[in-house]
């Protein structure tokens, strides 16, 4: 495994993130593809065989359920200074015009309530999961970086917004002398390249760790483009099905030079199209689900992986503009 440091900070974290929206009671919530905790166990226990450090998690999946399966698996197989827990607020975790968002009020519930489904008494990167319209900016990055002096947690991020509204966010965070975000979760990968267009830029210029979600496009790029989800995650994903629609012509000739590819070199596509993510300079570590035993081998072998430039030209130039998605 190698490891990286999140953006400018000092923390060490594994090239592969282990994403746990795959790990909860499949009857809570909107998940229905999730792994219940017998079966999320071993994946768990395998990432950190293999090295990985990093798991991130969020409350809202499974209605908190996944915080818990991860908080007693890591207690059980390893040790609470040895690992990096991020998770994310911003979903309805309950009724009632104070159960979602991320004012004052809803921030300091939600850590607290996180902190006791984990079972731990800090969160080493505290996530937004979204950006809430709602709440001024101001407050929301006053009440994070009141809960990094109260030593609950360790570190800031972000997660899908527009580069402005980040921004914005880094610049009043300095002005006031608040915990600014070190890293930024957002949606790359051979299908969905539109944060290259300022994103990507920012958190460059900004010294902002990248941490990009479905690097592998919910599957779409580790099969042929004609053949369904090998997944029960594939098939029932309805956020999944939102996320490529359109400009088919230029997605199927990607996955076909992902083929190509993976046939030239003899691995699976899977590894190749995890290596262009990680070949982008800015990103520290790109966060995988994993429901089978070969996502884990394959994400850590994608590590080896170093695409000529000829590949890399290949891979991107049937790309056409898509529509942002995403950010809601």
């Amino acid at each position: 495994m190698n490891y990286a440091k999140l953006g400018k900070t000092g923390l060490k974290v594994s090239r592969i993130c282990l994403g746990c929206m795959t790990y909860g009671i499949p009857e809570r919530g909107n998940h229905p593809w999730t792994l219940d905790e017998s079966e999320s166990r071993p994946f768990i226990e395998r990432a950190l065989e293999l090295g990985i450090n990093f798991f991130d998690t969020a409350n809202v999946y499974s209605d908190g359920t996944s915080e818990e399966i991860l908080g007693r698996a890591l207690r059980d197989f390893s040790t609470r200074d040895s690992v990096v827990i991020a998770t994310k607020v911003h979903g309805r975790m309950r009724p009632g015009p104070n159960g979602a968002g991320l004012s004052r009020k809803a921030i300091f519930a939600e850590i607290d309530a996180s902190l006791r489904r984990l079972g731990t008494d800090y969160v080493d990167l505290y996530q937004i999961h979204r950006w809430d319209g709602e709440t001024p900016i101001e407050e929301t990055l006053e009440a994070l970086h009141d809960l990094v002096k109260a030593g609950k947690v360790r570190y800031l991020g972000a997660s899908s917004m527009y580069a402005w509204q980040f921004c914005q966010s880094l610049y009043l965070a300095d002005l006031h002398g608040w915990t600014r975000f070190v890293s930024m979760q957002d949606h790359l990968n051979l299908l969905s390249r539109e944060e290259e267009r300022e994103m990507l830029g920012l958190c460059t210029a900004e010294g902002i760790g990248v941490l990009p979600w479905s690097p592998l496009a919910r599957g779409r790029l580790t099969r042929p483009w004609e053949d369904e989800p090998s997944t029960k995650r594939g098939e029932t994903d309805e956020f999944g099905k939102t996320l490529y629609q359109g400009a088919e012509d230029s997605d199927r000739a990607i996955v076909k030079q992902v083929g190509l590819i993976a046939a030239a070199r003899g691995v699976p596509r899977a590894q190749v199209a995890l290596a262009w993510v990680l070949s982008k300079p800015v990103v520290t570590s790109p966060i995988i689900g994993a429901s089978k035993p070969h996502h884990l081998e394959d994400a850590v072998a994608a590590l080896e992986i170093k695409l000529t430039r000829e590949e890399i030209a290949a891979l991107e130039g049937p790309y056409v503009p898509h529509a942002v998605s995403g950010f809601s």
